[in-house]
């Protein structure tokens, strides 16, 4: 796992936490407990601050950072698809970010919201509760359905699952 403290600041981790020999978290970084930080991924307090409730998956490649003295939000129970990025932004519980799609400076994904895969949540946008927002630059195309929610929560379980089994399961076979 690389974990470094950065001047002082140091990374707190959740109970049952699994962060990838291949991720970096640096810095002010607070992550809930049973979370998931997928190969590749940066989250980078070095000179903002990082706060991932529990429960979240970080995908592979996920970048998460944060201006100078200002603050990211990730809320409980949130997935972050392969490759997005979110930068000095606050996504709220339950929310999932496709891959691919950036979240960008002040915007607001409100909870149970979707953002489609390769969207672009520009800065100041916010993204109300329980609504789907697709596209470059993004824009709201529809409601979450309780069919959305079941399917994602089983989805959001099978991470948390790979958290807790990460650990003891990863073997290393070969230099």
């Amino acid at each position: 796992m690389t974990v470094y403290d950065f001047e002082g600041r140091v990374p707190k981790l959740g109970k049952n936490t699994y962060v990838s020999h291949s991720a970096s978290v640096i810095g002010r970084v607070t992550i809930g407990d049973e979370c998931y930080v997928a190969p590749g991924a940066v989250v980078k307090g070095d000179y903002g601050e990082i706060r991932v409730g529990s429960g979240t998956s970080i995908q592979d490649n996920v970048i998460i950072h944060a201006r100078p003295d200002e603050i990211t939000i990730i809320g409980n129970n949130v997935t972050l698809g392969h490759g997005c990025i979110v930068h000095n932004a606050t996504v709220k519980n339950e929310a999932v970010i496709g891959m691919g799609a950036i979240i960008s400076d002040y915007a607001v994904v409100g909870e149970w919201a979707i953002i489609g895969e390769g969207a672009v949540v520009r800065q100041n946008f916010e993204i109300p509760t329980e609504k789907i927002a697709v596209g470059v630059p993004a824009k709201v195309i529809g409601d979450v359905k309780d069919h959305h929610k079941e399917e994602l929560i089983r989805f959001k379980s099978i991470y948390r699952d790979l958290a807790r089994r990460y650990p003891a399961g990863l073997k290393k076979i070969r230099d």
